[in-house]
């Protein structure tokens, strides 16, 4: 266990410096290169001439550490669960790089239009959640599933294959103030302690995630230095769908992805209530920008850290306390 832990330790500090200097080389080249992204113009308008001149791939640097994370599993002998694990957060990352690399070359804040990313996305998942049927990775929960029942596996193939690419989708509709996605999404490596099998592989994993991600937060706090983009955030928000669905508990998501499942169904209730019902839930969605305009407007000394922090301590609490009721069944 010593050596064990050792070497977990040595790997994610290896991690932790690799995301340092490759995040402040990369940052420096997008800076010389003019290598930004256009705003949004429908946002909430606030800081917008500095976001525009902050570079916005920091999610690249994910995607080539996780390439030598798959490496290092694999020198390690855990094979295809390995690549099983790897290939949905490297799958959506490569689809949010795609999506960031038409923004910057066409000078607009719409990329990939937004159907045919959902396809590719849809498509990467069905083939995914296939592999972990056949390779016996998926279940709702450890004792709640039932052997040899068809209907019971049909639905839990179903479930998980929208549960990830809702996850895909989700941390990148969160992605929007500084610090709030990659801080939540190491709030959910910590909440998975007590919701997952933290067995030899899923420990290096989740701590070579953690200093990926530690990493990249030390140039992300505001004022960010750099955004993760949707490279980063479809990154994460595979690795989320990887961590909890690959060990045969779906119903981790709902602790791990807390936040994450907040945000994306305050937007989904937004467009609902927009187009049926002609009006409005929140001043703006996702549910972050609903406080940021919310305090704005009352003149209150509510800035965008604030509202991060105070997010961060939501999920902490949801995630923990939807992760102790799971832990008890």
């Amino acid at each position: 266990m010593l050596n064990n832990n050792f070497s977990c330790a040595l790997c994610g500090g290896l991690f932790f410096v690799l995301s340092l200097v490759l995040q402040h080389f990369w940052i420096k080249f997008q800076l010389r290169e003019h290598f930004m992204q256009a705003q949004k113009s429908y946002g909430v308008n606030i800081d917008n001439e500095i976001k525009a001149a902050t570079p916005s791939m920091g999610g690249v640097v994910f995607l080539v550490l996780a390439l030598l994370a798959l490496i290092i599993n694999l020198y390690m002998g855990y094979g295809l669960n390995a690549v099983l694990f790897w290939i949905l957060p490297i799958a959506g990352g490569v689809i949010g790089f795609i999506d960031d690399g038409l923004k910057f070359f066409t000078h607009t804040s719409e990329g990939f239009k937004s159907l045919g990313k959902l396809k590719v996305q849809l498509v990467i998942c069905a083939l995914w959640v296939i592999a972990l049927y056949i390779n016996n990775n998926l279940g709702f929960w450890p004792g709640l599933d039932k052997d040899n029942n068809l209907l019971i596996d049909l639905l839990i193939i179903i479930l998980a294959f929208l549960a990830s690419a809702g996850m895909l989708n989700a941390v990148n509709i969160t992605d929007g103030l500084d610090g709030l996605a990659g801080g939540c999404f190491l709030i959910s490596l910590a909440a998975a302690h007590l919701v997952i099998a933290i067995n030899d592989f899923n420990k290096l994993n989740i701590i070579i995630l953690f200093f990926i991600v530690s990493g990249f937060m030390f140039f992300n706090i505001r004022p960010a230095k750099t955004f993760m983009g949707d490279t980063g955030a479809h990154f994460l928000g595979g690795a989320i769908a990887s961590i909890a669905i690959m060990n045969g508990r779906l119903l981790a998501l709902a602790a791990i992805g807390f936040l994450f499942i907040l945000e994306m169904l305050s937007s989904a209730i937004q467009i609902f209530t927009i187009r049926k019902l002609n009006r409005k839930v929140f001043l703006m969605a996702p549910l972050h920008h609903h406080f940021q305009l919310k305090f704005k407007s009352q003149g209150k000394n509510w800035d965008e850290t604030r509202v991060t922090h105070c997010f961060w301590l939501a999920h902490a609490v949801g995630a923990v306390l939807i992760a102790l009721v799971l832990a008890g069944i």
